[in-house]
């Protein structure tokens, strides 16, 4: 298993999603139909959208958005969005970044629509 992300490195994780989140997250009075959040998972950041279930609000659902992977032995981020297949595929305009607020700005841009619809 990959090693995790080092202190600093969550921490620069972190202030760039709060950066990030002020930017794209939904109004307040509208976060109980939707929202977005984000994790980290292993050497993965995930972004995702929040959503009551159509046949039962109380419950809610997780749909991916976006996903960068950290690659140690290249120093850089590939970028994942989630195809209709459930499954992660290289985003293909702009498959790696060097830096993770460069992928923020790949997913904020969304040149093929495959992100945000």
């Amino acid at each position: 298993m990959p090693m995790a992300f080092t202190d600093q490195q969550t921490a620069d994780i972190e202030a760039s999603m709060a950066s990030f989140m002020m930017k794209r997250r939904p109004p307040a009075e509208i976060r109980h139909k939707v929202d977005l959040a984000w994790r980290i998972e292993q050497q993965s950041v995930v972004i995702y959208s929040i959503r009551p279930a159509c046949d039962d609000e109380s419950r809610k659902i997780e749909e991916s958005v976006a996903k960068a992977t950290f690659v140690s032995t290249k120093n850089r981020w590939k970028i994942y969005w989630m195809r209709a297949d459930l499954k992660w595929h290289s985003y293909p305009p702009h498959p790696v970044a060097v830096f993770f607020d460069e992928f923020l700005a790949v997913v904020d841009k969304d040149q093929n629509g495959c992100f945000w619809g």
